[in-house]
């Protein structure tokens, strides 16, 4: 019997699939199993028919859709050509990774999982479901299915279980290889690298978008740092339309990259390739009786060309970032100081996790934190195993703050720059949010990389249709996008509710709404929960202007919309909706059958970016 590769295919928005589709291929690597590892739009899909053991880690965004990086792989698999058979000789098993909070939770993993069924494919296990709001976190699914997994394939392939894994304190060899070179006064630069046309922008072929204004627009003593931000985006071909989103990917600070170097004793300038390794250890394959390697992945596309370590650690490696339980279970394998490694071992098991939280999730210290804390560890790493270590930071999304209608050539985004305090005495920063605010175009020419995608949260386009708006805090910012772009083609049925501290300190584009409010283009409504004794937020706006609200929906059709952080669309639902009271006199409710009029309105209530959306079905 031939004994198959496993093919691990994944599909990530934020990074969490990938590092649990890593997990599985450290799995395979220890039990000596041959492997490739791909993410699932970087995998030739017609191949598919000829694999035999394949498992699929996915995650779920938006509104059911999936990550950015198996969208190709998604179109191919639910084409309707394909035929029913198609995949009668795979064996897979699909995991999903998802939030329960969210209406569609872990969607693209059930239907995947159906898809695969219905070609044919044999799977082995049931779906799994890991959820992020699980009290002990996504991992117990992971870990439950992970063994029921081995145990499947075991069965399937029973001369597996007949190889000898290797130990947990033998440090697997890493994924990549670095080669230093000898030109080191030779400089690269970023942008050397950006293709000269500008159609197709994507996250690996970004536009370089000149910094124009970074202006503060909360109040210099209001203890939260909010700032309007302007790109000058001539030439890159980019159109949005409200709704839509800007993406972008951050760079570390200047002293965390300082800080990395200095305790792996790296030279910042010396400049280095990458290869991928083949697994370096040969493996030997007990069924047939030959040696074999296994192939891990191909070198990330942005590490493709000559680097410099520098490079490496202000624009990859997300150093600033909480660990994973994956980062300690891979710097135990390297320990040998015996205090270090027993504290490693007990954070990546899984009776560990309560501890990790305390130590790590909590305070929310960083993996450069965690490093510098197990210094016998840490001198026993080399270069060579930094990308299995440091994830690739992640690109951050912003909804667009203009319209090209009023701004041409100009990308607008409002953004509240992250900072807490923890127990640990260093403040905690957002990386994205502290890096934005860090561009000063006043000290010479700044360009960002960046590029943009269809929102989920679409307006409607007919001219009498109104909007009511409900945008807290930043959470207005694609509110303000809709208004220009609405009051630009003359639709002036407008309400948008506003809250914030206070109107002094954060009330962002008064000017604008007031010069809009006089054209009667909007109607305006504030709640600033700071300026009187009393607190009052939007939420009581909202169901102060009840009826209103409930004749523009019911009668006139209107489009209701929240946005904000997570948590504020969940409790907006809870204290305005479900308060609400069937209209005494049946005259005054849309129709004889209220009930079920305002249902069919509350089901298509949900999630789009960061925001809710209520229509009238009626």
């Amino acid at each position: 019997m031939s004994v198959p590769a496993l093919l691990i295919l994944y599909g990530s928005q934020t990074g969490t699939a990938q590092d649990t589709a890593q997990r599985i291929a450290r799995q395979a690597l220890r039990r000596r199993l041959k492997m490739h590892f791909s993410a699932l739009d970087d995998y030739n899909v017609a191949n598919l028919i000829s694999e035999s053991l394949v498992v699929f880690v996915c995650s779920t965004t938006g509104q059911g859709d999936p990550p950015d990086n198996m969208k190709n792989f998604w179109r191919f698999l639910f084409r309707k050509s394909l035929p029913v058979g198609s995949l009668c000789q795979l064996d897979c098993a699909v995991l999903g990774l998802g939030d329960s909070s969210y209406p569609k939770f872990n969607f693209v993993a059930k239907k995947l999982h159906k898809r695969l069924a219905q070609l044919g494919a044999s799977l082995l296990l049931p779906v799994g479901l890991a959820d992020d709001q699980h009290d002990l976190g996504p991992d117990v699914v992971i870990d439950a299915w992970l063994t029921s997994f081995w145990e499947k394939v075991f069965a399937l392939y029973p001369c597996f279980a007949d190889m000898i894994p290797l130990r947990d304190d033998e440090p697997l060899p890493p994924t990549y290889t670095f080669n230093f070179l000898d030109d080191i006064n030779e400089k690269t630069h970023d942008r050397q690298i950006i293709p000269t046309q500008q159609s197709g922008l994507s996250q690996s072929h970004p536009f370089y978008a000149k910094l124009l204004s970074n202006e503060r627009v909360s109040h210099p003593k209001h203890f939260q740092d909010v700032r309007h931000i302007e790109f000058d985006i001539t030439g890159s071909n980019i159109d949005f339309t409200a709704g839509d989103i800007v993406m972008m990917r951050p760079c570390n600070a200047v002293e965390d990259v300082q800080e990395l170097c200095q305790l792996m004793r790296l030279d910042p300038e010396a400049r280095f390739s990458l290869t991928a390794t083949d697994g370096s250890t040969e493996l030997t394959d007990c069924c047939e009786e030959r040696t074999t390697k296994s192939v891990v992945c191909s070198v990330p596309a942005r590490l493709r060309q000559p680097w410099t370590l520098r490079y490496l650690a202000q624009r990859y490696l997300d150093i600033g970032a909480v660990p994973r339980r994956s980062f300690f279970e891979l710097l135990a394998a390297f320990s040998k100081d015996e205090l270090e490694r027993e504290k490693l071992a007990e954070f990546s098991s899984a009776e560990g996790q309560e501890e990790l939280r305390i130590y790590c999730n909590q305070p929310r210290r960083t993996a450069l934190e965690v490093l510098a804390d197990f210094p016998h560890t840490r001198a026993q790493l080399k270069v060579d195993h930094l990308p299995d270590l440091f994830p690739e930071i992640q690109p951050r999304s912003f909804s667009i703050a203009s319209s090209l209608r009023v701004h041409s050539n100009r990308l607008q985004i409002l953004v509240a720059v992250v900072k807490y305090k923890t127990k640990i005495l260093k403040p905690r920063r957002g990386l994205c949010s502290t890096w934005l605010a860090s561009l000063d175009p006043t000290k010479g020419d700044v360009c960002v990389p960046l590029w943009v995608k269809k929102g989920t949260l679409r307006f409607p386009t007919e001219t009498n249709t109104p909007l009511i708006m409900v945008g807290p805090g930043t959470g207005v910012a694609p509110f303000r996008s809709a208004l220009q772009e609405r009051t630009a083609e003359g639709k002036n049925a407008n309400v948008l509710f506003f809250g914030c501290r206070s109107e002094s300190k954060d009330f962002y584009f008064t000017c604008e709404w007031k010069e809009m409010m006089k054209a009667g283009q909007l109607t305006l409504f504030t709640a600033f929960s700071r300026d009187q004794e009393e607190k009052v937020y939007v939420q009581h706006r909202v169901r102060e202007n009840a009826t209103l609200i409930w004749d523009m929906i019911a009668n006139k059709g209107a489009y209701f919309y929240i946005a904000g952080r997570e948590a504020f669309p969940l409790r907006m639902q809870r204290r305005c909706w479900r308060p609400w009271r069937v209209p005494e006199n049946p005259r005054e409710r849309p129709g004889n059958d209220w009930h079920s009029h305002f249902t069919a309105a509350c089901a298509v209530l949900c999630r789009t970016h960061h925001a809710y959306v209520l229509v009238s079905k009626g």
